[in-house]
């Protein structure tokens, strides 16, 4: 039997709002992926290090802000430095 795809969404940033968030998550489960999800006010460090720590898939981030274009290059450098 297959292993259910094994996803970690992380709501980066001082944000509070994560109703999109955990939509997201719920779907997934439906979907039957296996989701971890971080909760809110995580850092790029924190993000990765459970991505690594999970063994996930699938790394999904949740920013409202435009910080992405900051945010998403960090997370890409940390994981690629963790190898």
């Amino acid at each position: 039997m297959d292993l259910p795809v094994r996803v970690l969404i992380s709501k980066i940033g001082l944000d509070g709002h994560d109703r999109g968030a955990k939509l997201i998550v719920r779907n997934l489960r439906d979907a039957g992926m296996e989701v971890i999800y971080t909760g809110l006010w995580q850092t790029p460090e924190s993000t990765v290090r459970a991505a690594l720590e999970e063994d996930v898939d699938v790394l999904g981030v949740s920013l409202l802000s435009a910080a992405h274009m900051t945010v998403m290059p960090e997370v890409l450098r940390l994981r690629d430095e963790a190898g």
